[in-house]
């Protein structure tokens, strides 16, 4: 089938802006064919674009053969294009519809398509995932995607007014910044080099200059782990300020989480009624355990963790049924299950000031005050067993005054869970890259 040049045609309305109050008015609309209805005399098409669903009503009687002829060529999934004139109808969807006085088929969709984009049908995740556009054109999954996008734009509005400053780091560095070994090696000319897990090292430094940095970029972890709360590539919401503590830190991921929360509630109502989430604003403050109160909650419920080792994710489920609908923070961690830019408490050396920023079993944030010693940084390196010439080039800025300071790392994706509900991080992502999956 041939399909209509574009041409001249230009979109004068989305779908959400067509409404009874136009009555009468020549419009320009465009989208996906969501539905074709042959009443005989009458032919009912949804029409679908990136705000919702808009019907157009043909009277056939009414109308050109030609034009007759391509709305008998349309399709489900079909991008066309309509001009027409605007009725109000009390018994339409949203009280109005398009008469049609002309249509482009601008594409067309092969049939049978891999899943049913209107959700009628169900598919498991996989599937979904394997067809994602069409999967995305599903109103639930665009919802959750206008969603993310409030978000990402409420947080930069939250930090640039808060007088940080928005920085880039690199995303190919030669040291890993967290430690360990998840870390996706790349070719890179005639050296060795890897993929950022962090821009912890590189934030850190930039407080020296800035003062209050924060960025939200993409991060890479080669682990293994295949959960439904895990991802190789995922986006991360950073900040580190100078002159700071943890508590400073503490209180700034309150009020963002706030903000983040009420933005939601105020920009996306119809998008949280599609959902069916009813968000319920935090309180003033979140509580705040330590470690050990933690484990002594988990024993209680028979979950046993061995004090100084991490939380397992058992252990985390459990927290969830014991913390519905709440978000808190976990302080006071053991020094060595935290990483070594972590500061370890003055007086109590075997803990120190890190924090986990929770809700109900999801881990959102991990933060803390950072090491601002050269003597206690390289005492923390050789604690975990990395080799300090590998960090040649942070050592050095220790020399060039380095401040007290403090940040955390917000893991976008963990944050969307919590407040759309969704129990599998895959679900927020448009296109997630885990130990399985490389495509689309």
């Amino acid at each position: 089938m041939s399909v209509d040049s574009l041409e001249d045609w230009r979109r004068t309305h989305y779908s959400n802006k067509v409404n009874p109050s136009l009555d009468g008015k020549k419009v320009t609309v465009f989208g996906w064919v969501e539905d074709v209805r042959d009443l005989g005399g009458i032919t009912f098409i949804t029409l679908r674009d990136r705000e919702g669903l808009l019907q157009i009503t043909v009277m056939r009687k009414k109308i050109p053969e030609k034009i007759l002829e391509k709305i008998s060529m349309i399709g489900r999934q079909f991008a066309i294009g309509v001009k027409g004139t605007v009725r109000s109808h009390g018994e339409a969807p949203r009280g109005v519809e398009v008469i049609p006085e002309d249509i482009k088929i601008l594409a067309t969709a092969t049939h049978p398509l891999p899943l049913d984009p209107t959700g009628r049908v169900p598919a498991d995740i996989d599937v979904r995932l394997d067809a994602r556009v069409l999967d995305l054109r599903r109103p639930e999954c665009r919802a959750i995607f206008k969603i993310r996008h409030a978000v990402v734009k409420e947080i930069r509005r939250f930090f640039i007014e808060n007088d940080f400053i928005e920085v880039h780091t690199p995303k190919i560095i030669a040291a890993a910044a967290e430690g360990g070994a998840a870390l996706f090696p790349v070719e890179y000319f005639e050296q060795k080099a890897f993929l950022a897990q962090s821009p912890e090292l590189y934030k850190e430094q930039l407080t020296t200059v800035f003062e209050k940095v924060f960025e939200i970029g993409t991060y890479f972890r080669a682990e293994e782990s295949h959960t439904r709360r895990h991802l190789n590539e995922f986006v991360s919401v950073d900040m580190e300020e100078a002159f700071a503590t943890v508590d400073d830190v503490m209180n700034l991921q309150e009020e963002l989480t706030r903000s983040i929360v009420g933005h939601v509630a105020k920009a996306c109502p119809a998008e949280l009624e599609i959902l069916g989430v009813s968000l319920k604003m935090p309180a003033q403050r979140f509580k705040r355990y330590a470690y050990t109160e933690i484990i002594e909650e988990l024993r209680k419920r028979n979950v046993e963790v061995k004090w100084g080792e991490d939380i397992p994710t058992p252990a985390y489920r459990e927290l969830g049924e014991l913390h519905k609908q709440e978000y808190y923070f976990i302080v006071d961690w053991p020094s060595r299950v935290r990483s070594f830019y972590i500061k370890p408490r003055d007086d109590r050396p075997e803990l120190c000031y890190a924090f986990d920023f929770m809700y109900e079993w999801i881990e959102i944030t991990s933060g803390g005050s950072r090491v601002d010693s050269k003597d206690v940084f390289v005492s923390r390196l050789k604690e975990q067993n990395l080799d300090p010439k590998s960090f040649d080039f942070y050592l050095k800025i220790f020399d060039y005054g380095m401040p007290p300071h403090a940040g955390f790392g917000m893991g976008l994706e963990r944050i969307l869970m919590a407040l759309v509900g969704k129990e599998n991080i895959r679900e927020v992502v448009l296109f997630p890259r885990d130990r399985f999956r490389l495509t689309p």
